[in-house]
C-alpha cells in the first residue's frame, strides 16, 4: 500500500487576501497623570510644611485632591497601562487611588463621621508605609534618572510621613512636606518635559518606532 501525497494548490501572490493594520495612536498619559500628581502633592506639602492654613484646610484641600491628584491621575494610571508602561501604572494608579482615599478620609471627617486623631494617628501612618514601599519599588525599576529621583523624593516624603504620623511628630510632619514638595516641583518639571518634547515631536515628520512595532509609540 503507498501514501499518495496530493499537493496544495500554490497561491498567487495576486490571489492573498491583504491584511488591514489599523493602529490606534495615543497622547502620553503621565502628562496628565504627572501634572495631578504634582498639584495635588504641592498643595497638600506645603500646609504640612506650614507655609499657609490652619486646623480646617485640609478639609478644603480634599476636593481638589481627589479630582486631580486622584481621579485624573487615576485615569491616567489606566491609560499608561494600555501604553505598556509597568512601572508609569503602577505609580499612577497606587498615588491617584491614595489622593482619592485621602480626600474621602478628610470629607468624613467634616461631616462627622469619623473623628480626626490628635496628636499620633497610626493608621494614617500605615497608609503612608504601604505607599512609601511601593514608591520605592516603584524608583527601583524608573527607566530613567529624572523619573528615579521623582519618585526617591515621593518615596522619602512618604517614609517620613509615616514616621510623623506613628509618633505624632509635627517637625517630622512638616520634613515630610518639605520632602514632598521638592518632589512635585521635580514632577512638574518632568510633566512639562515631556509634554513640551510630545509637542515637538506632533510638528515633526519623524515617526517614533516601538520596538518590533512599525508606527506604535511605545511608552509613557
Amino acid at each position: 500500500m503507498t501514501n499518495t501525497v496530493i499537493p496544495m494548490p500554490e497561491t498567487r501572490e495576486d490571489q492573498r487576501t491583504p491584511a488591514n493594520i489599523y493602529l490606534q495612536p495615543i497622547a502620553a498619559p503621565s502628562i496628565l497623570g504627572l501634572y495631578g500628581l504634582a498639584g495635588a502633592t504641592f498643595m497638600v506639602a506645603a500646609h504640612m510644611a506650614h507655609w499657609f492654613g490652619n486646623g480646617s484646610t485640609d478639609l478644603y484641600l480634599a476636593p481638589f485632591a481627589v479630582m486631580c491628584g486622584g481621579l485624573a491621575q487615576f485615569l491616567a494610571g489606566m491609560w499608561t497601562y494600555k501604553a505598556r508602561d509597568g512601572v508609569a501604572t503602577a505609580m499612577h494608579g497606587m498615588w491617584g487611588a491614595f489622593w482619592i482615599s485621602w480626600g474621602v478620609l478628610n470629607l468624613a471627617f467634616a461631616r462627622g463621621v469619623l473623628a480626626q486623631p490628635q496628636g499620633s494617628f497610626p493608621a494614617l501612618g500605615y497608609w503612608f508605609l504601604a505607599l512609601a514601599a511601593i514608591t520605592w519599588a516603584g524608583m527601583a525599576a524608573a527607566g530613567s534618572k529624572l523619573l528615579a529621583t521623582v519618585l526617591g523624593f515621593l518615596a522619602a516624603g512618604s517614609t517620613i510621613a509615616a514616621i510623623a504620623n506613628f509618633a505624632g511628630s509635627d517637625g517630622a510632619n512638616i520634613l515630610a512636606g518639605y520632602l514632598l514638595i521638592a518632589s512635585a516641583l521635580l514632577v512638574y518639571f518632568a510633566a512639562s518635559g515631556l509634554m513640551l518634547r510630545t509637542r515637538r515631536s506632533e510638528d515633526s515628520s519623524d515617526v517614533v518606532l516601538g520596538t518590533g512595532e512599525p508606527g506604535v509609540i511605545r511608552g509613557q
